[in-house]
């Protein structure tokens, strides 16, 4: 049985290393440095990104489950970065994963997204952002269906809907 000494001890513990990954400066210095072929500051991207599309894409965000449009979206057309417009996701690898959020087997071209490793949640997870802007997408899992395996697990709010053969967007 934990003793209350042990319990305080672990929560201080988890607690802090929660705050290393939640404010880690890897975002920022990248955007800093301008790794990315479309670079804004802050401030352009909270002009042009909505409240929860900059909470998601720039702050590394997450919409709450089953409130996008985009899950239930199942016409063919093709999935776009909301803060950039690049292409990213095909609606022929989205799948129904059940998790209320809009879910992939894989991106539209290897080069669309980019991942890299997130400690927020204290395990490790892959995360996956927009190789044009850097736009926190979502995370990959490895419980999706073949041919990958993968589970591209995207915010809606990220995202923008182009359907195929034209009609109006839809943001998610």
């Amino acid at each position: 049985m934990l003793s209350r000494r042990s319990l305080f001890a672990g929560s201080a513990a988890v607690a802090a290393l929660t705050g290393i990954g939640v404010f880690s400066p890897r975002r920022a210095d990248a955007e800093a440095a301008g790794d990315f072929p479309v670079t804004l500051s802050r401030d352009e991207w909270k002009k042009k990104l909505t409240d929860r599309q900059f909470s998601v894409l720039r702050d590394e965000g997450t919409e709450r489950a089953y409130t996008s449009p985009l899950n239930d979206e199942h016409r063919e057309g093709v999935f776009h970065c909301a803060g950039c417009d690049n292409a990213v996701y095909s609606s022929k690898a989205k799948f129904d994963s059940g998790t209320g959020w809009p879910s992939f087997y894989e991106a539209i071209a290897p080069a669309a997204v980019a991942t890299s490793r997130d400690f927020k949640l204290i395990y490790p997870r892959t995360e996956v952002h927009c190789a044009n802007c850097g736009g926190h997408l979502g995370h990959v899992f490895n419980d999706g269906p073949k041919p990958t395996g993968k589970r591209h697990c995207i915010n809606g709010v990220a995202l923008v809907f182009k359907p195929a053969g034209g009609g109006d967007p839809v943001l998610g």
